[in-house]
């Protein structure tokens, strides 16, 4: 018959071995392929970003600079604040907008967000 310590240190070898899992040394020289093949999924992600958001968002921007360089004295534009008016006047990098009679504000070129069709407002 055993003794309550011999057989709690039975269960105790019992369990460590449960838990503890063997350690195996690996081959010498890795394959290369499999390193390539690993980081496939990475660079998918990358290629997939790219078209799903970088690509787009510069497109937005290039039409943006395109529309703000056009625009014209008489043109009828949205702000990014939501302020509509026509352009009066126009600077490098500033424009004056007249929102209503005798209310003019000046704002930087960027702030449009929006060249309306003519004859929108009023």
């Amino acid at each position: 018959m055993l003794t309550a310590r011999q057989r709690l240190s039975t269960i105790n070898n019992r369990t460590t071995n449960v838990f503890i899992s063997s350690a195996y040394a690996q081959a010498a020289g890795g394959d290369t392929t499999s390193s390539l093949v690993s980081l496939l999924p990475l660079v998918l992600m990358f290629v997939v970003l790219y078209f799903v958001m970088i690509r787009p968002q510069m497109k937005r921007q290039k039409e943006h600079k395109a529309m703000i360089e056009a625009l014209a004295k008489g043109d009828e534009i949205v702000t990014a604040g939501g302020l509509l008016g026509k352009v009066s006047k126009i600077g490098d990098a500033h424009i004056g907008v007249e929102l209503a009679d005798g209310v003019e504000v000046q704002m930087q070129r960027s702030a449009v967000v929006q060249v309306l069709p003519k004859g929108s407002l009023k």
